[in-house]
């Protein structure tokens, strides 16, 4: 991982992803599976254990899209419930607050320190996406980030929402460099004609 003085001292400003750049989205995913759980042990007296456990496994080796269809096909709930499962995506109150990978802290420590500006742009749902930024721990450093969610423009690679942001506050391509830790967030900035760096977390 690199550090802060290795980033070109010309740059004004800094474009973050949120998801497994700043923080493991594992640790917001598992946390929402613990409350369907909880929530499925209240409404069908269902195994909370049991049914997390399930939902754990298959995020790890299916990926998201198949979980709810694996707790469905297994303990035979009702497909309406996948409202529920969604809705609780968006909105859920986490048990334990979000915490930043610690060299992201420290990168985003030393920018502030250096009076430079910290975007966040990320894909996805925007309430979702929202939720999770209200939960994450900061450290004081919310106060000095400035937050787009790219759905609302265009998602990410297309470079619209980079842009965006170079518009509304001024900047040049040559001023800004996106850091992520995706191939989408690399053709992003490739497509926008700024620099980019890989966050090896």
């Amino acid at each position: 991982m690199f550090t802060y003085t290795d980033i070109d001292a010309r740059k004004k400003a800094f474009i973050f992803e949120l998801d497994n750049a700043l923080y493991p989205e594992k640790d917001y995913l598992l946390q929402v599976y613990y409350l369907f759980g909880s929530f499925l042990e209240y409404k069908e007296m269902l195994d909370a254990k049991a049914v997390t456990k399930l939902m754990t496994t298959t995020f790890e080796q299916e990926g998201t899209g198949e979980v709810f269809n694996r707790v469905r096909q297994r303990f035979n709930i009702s497909e309406e419930y996948r409202y529920n499962f969604d809705l609780l995506h968006k909105t859920a109150r986490l048990p334990l607050k979000l915490l930043l990978y610690k060299d992201a802290l420290t990168l985003l420590q030393d920018i502030v320190v250096d009076r430079k500006q910290i975007f966040i742009l990320t894909n996805g749902d925007p309430q979702q996406q929202l939720n999770k930024i209200k939960q994450t721990e900061w450290h004081g450093l919310e106060q000095y980030l400035t937050c787009y969610f790219a759905d609302e423009i265009t998602a990410k690679p297309e470079p619209d929402a980079v842009h965006h942001i170079l518009k509304q506050h001024n900047l040049e391509r040559r001023d800004i460099i996106m850091l992520g830790n995706s191939e989408t967030d690399k053709l992003c900035a490739e497509a926008s004609g700024i620099d980019f760096l890989e966050m090896a977390l």
